[in-house]
């Protein structure tokens, strides 16, 4: 398998640490984001989206996120990232389709105002942020009522669907997501954030210092 990807990037990160937690090996060729290398012919044959990340295998070219968890564990066979229980993964395929339509562009609004905008020298829109701000709120309360009483989103381990959930918030504290309310989805970030496959895809040492101190 190879992978084309940029490991600054949403959801770039989540298929690097999803493959991580299945255990699947693949050829990485790492592509510039901002330098639009996604853009670029060479690429757009691959994905003719423009998007990132995308996984060939063989004859298989595979576009779309949280498909590539999918494909990565059914590959490896990893049934403790995903179970075999005709229950347990339809519960996955609700939160990676909920994660994909819902909780991302939730999420995201913030690090485009409040990291991406910051990199670049431009002023968040707070007016823009205030406006998004109860469309994150009601679906934070939808996540964290699901996680009362409980450690991950769909099994009593972790499984592709917190990697999938987690993604957006990936950078929560420079995003300046407001979780204050949110104890449960607090908890299970930081339980998250312990995982040796999420340690290791972490962006920070990807991005140059002078652009980080900007975060500060």
């Amino acid at each position: 398998m190879k992978l084309y990807y940029d490991p600054i990037t949403v959801n770039c990160r989540k298929v690097v640490a999803g493959l991580d937690l299945v255990g699947a090996s693949y050829e990485a060729e790492t592509l510039d984001y901002f330098g639009g290398d996604h853009k670029r012919d060479a690429y757009t044959k691959i994905n003719p989206n423009a998007e990132l990340p995308a996984l060939v295998d063989g004859d298989l070219v595979l576009w779309e996120s949280n498909a590539i968890l999918v494909y990565g564990a059914e590959k490896t066979g990893n049934t403790a990232a995903y179970p075999t229980d005709a229950k347990v993964r339809a519960d996955i395929q609700r939160w990676l389709l909920w994660e994909s339509n819902r909780w991302f562009p939730a999420c995201y609004v913030y690090l485009v105002e409040n990291v991406v905008k910051v990199l670049f020298d431009e002023t968040p829109d707070t007016a823009l942020l205030a406006a998004h701000a109860p469309t994150f709120h009601k679906l934070a309360a939808i996540a964290d009522a699901h996680l009362a009483g409980r450690d991950w989103f769909s099994a009593d381990a972790v499984t592709i669907a917190d990697i999938a959930m987690a993604a957006p918030m990936h950078l929560h504290g420079a995003q300046k997501l407001p979780l204050d309310d949110y104890a449960n989805l607090r908890a299970w970030i930081e339980r998250v954030e312990t995982l040796p496959c999420w340690k290791s895809s972490d962006p920070v040492p990807h991005i140059a210092p002078e652009l980080l101190a900007k975060l500060a």
